[in-house]
């Protein structure tokens, strides 16, 4: 499978953002903004917080707006004394798509390992759901020259365990740590260099036809300027979009610009 052959996602993840109210009129919004016959080429997700999935996933369902719900994390557990937590099979039966497994600010804020990772993508997966799940290295990695290692260490660590097939069907999502809020971005040769490196690791560990198919987004500091020059790269299938799809105008030109 090409590049081509991959259909682009670009992910809008709206973070500790928007009550359920403003949520409905950023997607109503949204929808304004985009063309439909780009959906047809591009797959659009949007991660409200979980206040907001319900209003999100009515607006979406009775308009028959062409974009996927999202959710930002997720637990392992089907069940239980987990208070405040929500499960897959919760998530499941608001309809949602795609589900943010592993990001960087859950990790660095909330102590999650490489193991809490791998157990919520494998949750993620048998609720038929799927995974978005985030790898990256912080600056002091990359500047010790730790990039690959630390991000394709979590790779593995990741996607332990999970089948071909599975790996296939999703998503892993390359965010450089220093670049997330911050302004500052990955060249897309730099990006690029990476995203290749993790495509190189699943054909290792998984077989050329699970890395043919899984789709790699970038993630950090994405705007409308410089997502045309990221997703020309062969190996970035997309994006994961933080502060700029909270603006329905920028991030309908991030999904245009996907278009390949």
């Amino acid at each position: 499978m090409t590049a081509g052959a991959r259909q682009p996602l670009i992910s809008g993840n709206w973070k500790m953002n928007l009550t359920h109210l403003e949520a409905i009129n950023v997607v109503q919004k949204l929808a304004f903004s985009i063309d439909p016959a780009t959906t047809d080429a591009i797959a659009v997700s949007v991660h409200p917080p979980f206040t907001a999935l319900r209003s999100v996933q009515t607006v979406l369902g009775a308009d028959d707006i062409p974009i996927a719900l999202g959710a930002q994390d997720v637990h392992w557990e089907s069940s239980g004394a987990y208070t405040g937590e929500i499960s897959p099979g919760m998530l499941a039966k608001l309809n949602v798509t795609y589900v943010i497994v592993g990001h960087s600010e859950r990790r660095q804020y909330f102590g999650e390992t490489d193991e809490h990772v791998n157990r919520k993508v494998q949750a993620v997966l048998r609720a038929g759901m799927t995974p978005i799940m985030c790898v990256g290295e912080s600056l002091d990695a990359r500047e010790a020259g730790e990039t690959e290692a630390r991000v394709l260490g979590q790779l593995r660590a990741g996607l332990a365990g999970v089948s071909p097939e599975d790996v296939a069907r999703l998503v892993v999502a390359y965010e450089p740590i220093w670049a997330i809020g911050t302004g500052r971005t990955a060249t897309p040769s730099d990006a690029q260099a990476v995203c290749a490196s993790i495509r190189g690791a699943v054909t290792t560990e998984h077989g050329p036809d699970a890395a043919a198919a899984v789709r790699i987004q970038y993630g950090g500091s994405v705007k409308a300027d410089n997502s045309a020059e990221l997703m020309s790269e062969p190996d970035i299938d997309g994006a994961l979009v933080g502060g700029a799809s909270l603006d329905p105008a920028e991030f309908a030109q991030i999904v245009i610009n996907a278009r390949r």
